[in-house]
């Protein structure tokens, strides 16, 4: 299996990896609604099998409950992937989420994970949010101090910008950085990807089938349909106007996915992996049924008059 190395480490990246914040399951400001806990481990013995070696988690999906979920699934596995979370998100008694970015908070939280994950060291760490922005290079260095100490082997951030990240890099160096990106979601290609490529940071790509709005299964109806507690209904890509755009480029996917025998969702996919400064792509998966829909995302690749047909597509709509 192709691999990409991440950046500055030693780490051999398959081009996707697994994503478990649906796993959380449901009780958090930020869940997908119920998640039945056997049916993420079955998702997650899947995707290992199909020959995806990293998985991608945080302390706050769930509450907890994903790296909980994560440590079930790989306790009696052979091949074990590489296991990447993050910090940056704490909450109370009240299940109330709250942003810190301190070193005594950064520090607990560590302990919190490798205990839930049941592992020794932590593959990749990576402050989720950058927030409260002006204890950036505090949380940094902490994060720092705790690869020298042998609590993690590689540092990275996530949703960070090009300003941040400079601020980062002049107190340790970035490993890798863990920005929104799809189809939907450029932002990052004007001053971030930029950033990522002269200084040699691994890109990981979350949300690159726009959290199923490109998957080629995602409708109004569905849209309209989405339970209560699932944070998508409130999320502005599911909304007017971005929502018929974003349906509009999900059909384009489709209609060229379908030339190759492939999915809306293999498609998009392969759209995000075709930038060269991208080195893998989260897919969040919460059946073992949904890995065969984007496990051929691990080899399909689009040409390049089928990236400039994307693109006519997109400037198009995006008019």
């Amino acid at each position: 299996m192709e691999t990409k190395q991440l950046g500055n480490s030693d780490l051999q990246l398959t081009p996707l990896g697994i994503g478990a914040w649906a796993m959380g399951g449901a009780g958090w400001a930020f869940a997908w609604s119920d998640q039945d806990d056997n049916q993420s481990i079955a998702a997650i013995h899947a995707a290992l099998d199909a020959g995806m070696n990293w998985i991608d988690t945080a302390a706050v999906y769930g509450l907890g409950h994903s790296e909980e979920v994560v440590a079930k699934a790989l306790a009696d596995r052979s091949n074990k992937p590489y296991v990447f979370t993050k910090c940056a998100r704490v909450w109370d008694e009240n299940r109330q989420i709250g942003k810190r970015l301190k070193a005594d908070s950064i520090r607990r939280e560590c302990e919190d994970s490798l205990r839930r994950l049941k592992v020794d060291t932590i593959d990749l760490y990576q402050i989720h949010w950058p927030e409260p922005d002006e204890d950036v290079e505090e949380g940094w260095g902490t994060l720092a101090k705790l690869k020298e100490e042998g609590k993690v082997r590689w540092i990275g951030v996530s949703n960070f910008n090009a300003e941040q990240l400079c601020r980062a890099q002049k107190i340790a160096p970035l490993t890798s950085l863990q920005p929104p990106y799809s189809l939907i979601r450029r932002e990052v290609e004007t001053e971030v990807l930029p950033f990522c490529a002269v200084h040699n940071v691994g890109v990981i790509a979350y949300s690159p089938m726009g959290s199923g709005l490109l998957t080629g299964t995602m409708t109004r109806e569905r849209v309209e349909n989405l339970p209560e507690d699932d944070w998508r209904r409130r999320g502005p890509q599911f909304q007017e106007p971005l929502l018929t755009r974003n349906l509009k480029i999900a059909d384009k996917l489709k209609e060229i996915a379908e030339r190759h025998n492939r999915s809306a969702g293999e498609a998009a996919l392969a759209w995000a992996l075709a930038n060269s400064v991208v080195t893998g792509a989260i897919v969040g998966v919460r059946n073992a049924e949904q890995v065969n829909g984007v496990i051929g995302g691990m080899e399909f690749r689009l040409s390049a008059e089928e990236l400039a047909e994307v693109e006519s597509f997109f400037q198009k709509v995006a008019e």
